[in-house]
Formats: structure tokens, C-alpha cells, sequence
């Protein structure tokens, strides 16, 4: 990631606070689905420097969870 740049610093502050929310409520509901996706988002913003591909990657990680059939 390139820290001179505000574009994906902001960008993937921002994916990782959203990704922080989904993990904190995955873990107080027990849903393992958001827990997963929050683990994803607020870790893969670290290796990805594109904020096009960072905003891309994080719709589809949150989109999977309204896609993916839900268990239990």
C-alpha cells in the first residue's frame, strides 16, 4: 500500500472499520459468516493497492453474505 496517497489509505481505513463493525457483531451473535467476512475486510485492504479492487473485493465479500444460502 502506498502511504503517500489518501485515495486507498482513506479507502481502506474506511473497508476496515465497516469489516471491524461485521466482525464485532458476527462475534457477539455467533454468526461465523460475519465473522469471516469482518476478519476478510479489515485484513485484505493491507494488500491491495488499487482502491478500485479494494471497493470491488469489499462489495462482493458483503454482497456474499446476502447470496450465500444461510445456515441455521
Amino acid at each position: 500500500m502506498d502511504f503517500m496517497d489518501p485515495g486507498p489509505l482513506l479507502s481502506g481505513m474506511l473497508i476496515s472499520m465497516i469489516g471491524l463493525a461485521l466482525f464485532l457483531y458476527g462475534k457477539k451473535m455467533e454468526k461465523l459468516p460475519s465473522l469471516g467476512v469482518g476478519l476478510a475486510l479489515m485484513t485484505f485492504p493491507m494488500f491491495v493497492s488499487s482502491v478500485l479492487w479494494m471497493w470491488l473485493i469489499a462489495i462482493g465479500c458483503v454482497a456474499s453474505l446476502y447470496i450465500l444460502p444461510r445456515g441455521g
